[in-house]
């Protein structure tokens, strides 16, 4: 056990925990100042202890609810998620937590009624508590952690239910979201809601991956010598370069493996097209590169 615990020692980086702090502090801002005033709701765990603190005493706060629903999914996976990301994932909603009781009860902020920022605009409110929620949540991703146990869950069942993890995370949210509705005896702030679920899917994703996605290229040429040199002059950087054998001609052919980002495409295939018009060019998103460039 003290070896195991010693390694998840060295795992863990204070940087992380620094970012994962501010991470934390920035999706409590955006759900107490601009969603949990005017009643609206937000995805996963979050929404479903917006909704729960709405239904029961004052005594069972928000905080309370993220506590007492995240940490125990967190653990759930551990054994599949690793010790570091669950260690991250507890502290950051600690800290969303922490934020949050710090916003409604510690700090000068009337957040009771509407909120201080857009007041009881619901389309504002929506908008900017996705967006800056969305901040925390890929902050939050991007450092190792997780905001929300929703997203545990959809990694330990969504495959056994035949669902990728977005699905599951999806088919969540709206059963949430129709839940809402029913409670409230009200489609208005659940619909809300769903604008709110967007606009911090796509922050999510812009923080998580960037705004300039790379594009992976896959070359299958008959000239490999002159695309790997007219891409290397062009472009300034490696490539790969694979044996390969059409399966129809049973001809051998050079696989070209080549990174670009979007701006550069267009150029590319006309580089290669010039100097192979019958290349077969393949073109994927990748999210993150790592290591040093392509020999």
């Amino acid at each position: 056990m003290t070896t195991k615990l010693k390694a998840l020692a060295h795992e863990l980086k204070w940087q992380n925990l620094l970012l994962l702090t501010l991470a934390g502090m920035v999706n409590a801002f955006g759900v107490t100042v601009f969603l949990a005033p005017v009643k609206l709701y937000d995805s996963g765990i979050s929404g479903t202890s917006i909704l729960l603190d709405q239904l029961t005493p004052d005594s069972l706060s928000l905080s309370f609810f993220l506590i007492v629903l995240n940490i125990p999914l967190f653990l759930y996976g551990l054994k599949k998620q690793g010790g570091a990301f669950t260690v991250y994932a507890i502290y950051t909603v600690f800290i969303y937590s922490l934020g949050a009781w710090l916003i409604t009860d510690v700090l000068p902020i009337d957040v009771s009624m509407a909120s201080p920022l857009a007041g009881s605009d619901l389309l504002l409110c929506a908008l900017f508590g996705g967006l800056i929620s969305g901040v925390g949540s890929g902050m939050a991703i991007r450092f190792g952690g997780a905001m929300d146990g929703v997203e545990v869950l959809a990694v330990i069942f969504a495959k056994r239910l035949g669902l990728s993890v977005g699905t599951f995370v999806m088919v969540y949210n709206v059963a949430l979201y129709v839940i809402c509705g029913i409670v409230i005896h009200s489609w208005i702030l659940p619909l809300y809601s769903i604008v709110t679920y967007a606009a911090a899917l796509k922050t999510v994703d812009f923080i998580v991956e960037g705004i300039d996605h790379s594009k992976a290229a896959m070359i299958v040429t008959v000239c490999p010598d002159e695309v790997c040199a007219a891409l290397s002059a062009a472009f300034e950087r490696g490539m790969t370069t694979l044996d390969a054998k059409g399966y129809y001609a049973n001809q051998p052919r050079t696989m070209v493996y080549f990174v670009v980002n979007r701006f550069q495409i267009s150029r590319m295939k006309d580089l290669v097209h010039e100097i192979d018009p019958s290349a077969y060019i393949s073109i994927t998103e990748i999210a993150d590169i790592y290591g040093a460039s392509q020999a």
